[in-house]
């Protein structure tokens, strides 16, 4: 059973950066599709990022297109959320997702039904 585990979340000023970090254990993570949702009071989730399991794929929502930067470190069993010039409307729980690609590995996975696995996230407030 694969085991999700988000951190790096925190109170940032408006324009400021955050790296978020996923850490995946229990299986390997080059054939697992890794997104990052975010979920904001009152919202249901919506899918921030995915990088596909070979890490050549990325997509990002457009609201954080230009800002936001995911990344993996397969031999390190995680993924990451480079979040730069942050907005107060990024404030949110922010989660990592692991869907299962297999050899698929230029996959992008973009349906929150798709996914497997999640982490319990972790908060994002940006404030001033």
């Amino acid at each position: 059973q694969l085991q999700v585990v988000e951190s790096g979340g925190g109170l940032v000023q408006p324009g400021g950066s955050l790296r978020l970090s996923c850490v995946v254990s229990g299986g390997r993570l080059d054939i697992y599709a890794i997104g990052w949702f975010r979920q904001a009071p009152g919202k249901g989730r919506e899918l921030v990022s995915c990088i596909s399991g070979d890490g050549g794929r990325t997509t990002y929502a457009d609201s954080v297109e230009g800002r936001f930067t995911t990344s993996r470190d397969n031999a390190k069993n995680t993924v990451y959320l480079q979040m730069d010039s942050l907005k107060p409307e990024d404030t949110a729980v922010y989660y990592c997702a692991a869907d299962l690609v297999g050899r698929y590995g230029s996959l992008i996975t973009l349906a929150e039904t798709e996914y497997d696995y999640w982490g319990q996230g972790t908060q994002v407030t940006v404030s001033s």
